[in-house]
């Protein structure tokens, strides 16, 4: 049991949907971000995906790519963002961490070395959404034997006979990417995320949570009610990246995990 499955087993007995927000480490600075990052449990967020700057970010549309490239012009490094990670731990023991970027950082570092400190850090789990399922033995058994959830991507173009494939490794829950195409593009449209979310739930038993293209309280509402939760990224990055004061970007996540927590 990792605090991510501590954490779902929590929400069911209570009845509640998850809210599960993203930040950038290292956005615009590391001492700002960890200020966020520090905030966001008392902003009513159940996980907490944390992504790892990457100068390639295939699968991020604009305002996380530009997150992105402010924290790596800051000087953000896969060292500096499991640091930050150890100091959220040393006041936070219990809120899960998903670290969420590519595969590249990790590579370079060594995989089993990278997969020792974060696990050390206190990270719960990976999303590296450039690494396929095929190449599970690259990162994600070994993830997994290290005591880390590996957490899979499904999205509307993965068909019945890719859908097992995708399940077969994962663990923590699974992330229903709502749209086709790059983070913050377009809405989540709740009926239509419906019944994907119930086709992929006929063949797990974990649990579903959705993300893209949901940046209201009432959109993180009527997405959370169709699924076991939701994912907010692009709307909050935004929020960050506009300068806003710590204290405004933890109240505008307050906002959506009320939304969320509503449903």
């Amino acid at each position: 049991m990792t605090r991510i499955d501590d954490t779902f087993a929590r929400l069911r007995a209570a009845r509640k949907k998850a809210f599960v927000s993203y930040i950038m480490a290292g956005d615009p600075d590391m001492a700002t971000s960890l200020a966020v990052m520090k905030g966001l449990p008392g902003a009513g967020v159940d996980i907490i995906e944390l992504g790892l700057p990457f100068t390639d970010p295939m699968a991020d549309g604009p305002t996380i790519q530009a997150a992105g490239q402010r924290a790596l012009e800051g000087g953000m490094t896969v060292a500096a963002t499991l640091q930050m990670v150890r100091d959220f731990r040393k006041d936070d023991a219990t809120t899960p961490i998903v670290l969420m970027g590519y595969y590249n950082p990790i590579y370079a570092r060594g995989v089993d070395r990278f997969l020792a400190e974060a696990q050390s850090a206190g990270i719960d789990g990976l999303i590296v959404v450039d690494l396929p399922p095929e190449e599970d033995a690259e990162l994600c058994l070994p993830a997994q034997k290290a005591g880390l959830n590996f957490i899979r991507l499904a999205t509307p173009t993965t068909d019945a006979r890719r859908l097992p494939k995708v399940l077969q490794n994962t663990s923590g829950f699974v992330y229903y990417v709502s749209v086709t195409g790059i983070t913050g593009a377009a809405a989540a449209v709740a009926t239509e995320v419906a019944p994907e979310v119930a086709r992929i739930k006929s063949s797990t038993n974990l649990p579903v949570i959705v993300g893209f293209g949901i940046n209201t309280p009432e959109a993180a509402r009527n997405i959370a009610a169709v699924a076991d939760g939701c994912v907010v990224g692009s709307a909050i990055v935004r929020e960050i990246g506009s300068g806003k004061p710590v204290a405004e970007v933890l109240a505008f996540v307050s906002g959506l995990a009320a939304g969320a927590h509503s449903a």
